[in-house]
């Protein structure tokens, strides 16, 4: 499952709990959440089926504006994203942008290494939290 800039880790636990996981994780952190979509209960609603899927929209300025000093275009790109989902053998998954990636894509890598090295600590101290089945 290599996607370009996307990483993701399996979770031990089920769409639910790993959902309710990142939630408490990106509140704990000091993130603010703009906004959780399930777009499993949208297809739902237009009568569709999708496994679990749901996606969380957060940042902070302090962690995003440097970015966006170096290049206004990764406003694109920001807040962050972060998405719960379950594939077809019934495994949960969480998946979010690299925020180098990210970086890389906007051409300032270079100018923004520290920002998105701290950035990504963080996402990845965060979804270890979420996906590991520990309480």
């Amino acid at each position: 499952m290599a996607i370009d800039g996307l990483i993701s880790l399996r979770s031990n636990v089920g769409p639910k709990e790993t959902a309710d996981r990142l939630k408490a994780e990106l509140q704990a952190s000091g993130l603010t959440l703009f906004a959780q979509v399930d777009h499993a209960a949208g297809a739902a609603s237009a009568g569709l089926a999708l496994r679990p899927t749901e996606l969380f929209v957060f940042g902070n300025a302090k962690g995003g504006t440097p970015l966006m000093q170096a290049a206004q275009t990764i406003g694109i790109d920001l807040p962050l994203k972060a998405l719960v989902w379950q594939d077809d053998a019934g495994d949960c998954w969480l998946s979010y942008n690299d925020p180098a990636w990210l970086a890389e894509r906007h051409g300032v890598a270079e100018t923004t290494r520290q920002v998105t090295a701290n950035m990504s600590t963080l996402l990845g101290t965060i979804a270890k939290a979420a996906t590991s089945g520990k309480t």
